[in-house]
């Protein structure tokens, strides 16, 4: 996966995000706070959460294989 497909891939977690509405008044939700995690050894890219209009939190969890994909072209290098 290069950078553009990586990006695409992100682009189309912000569009889940924006399609899905308040569990408590229907409002919008915006991220807040976005890093990486790991369940059952996998990568998931978390998305922290909030509505807009009444501050009602949510976290979305989405799978991140390009973290994978990433991690096996890396070589170790020994500094000195």
């Amino acid at each position: 996966m290069n950078a553009n497909d990586i990006m695409k891939y992100i682009e189309s977690e912000y569009t889940i995000i924006n399609t899905i509405h308040c569990d408590v008044c229907g409002g919008n939700y915006e991220a807040t706070e976005q890093g990486i995690g790991f369940i059952d050894n996998e990568p998931f890219d978390i998305c922290e959460c909030a509505c807009s209009e009444c501050g009602h939190k949510k976290i979305f969890e989405f799978p991140a294989p390009f973290l994978v994909e990433g991690a096996k072209g890396l070589k170790s290098k020994t500094l000195n």
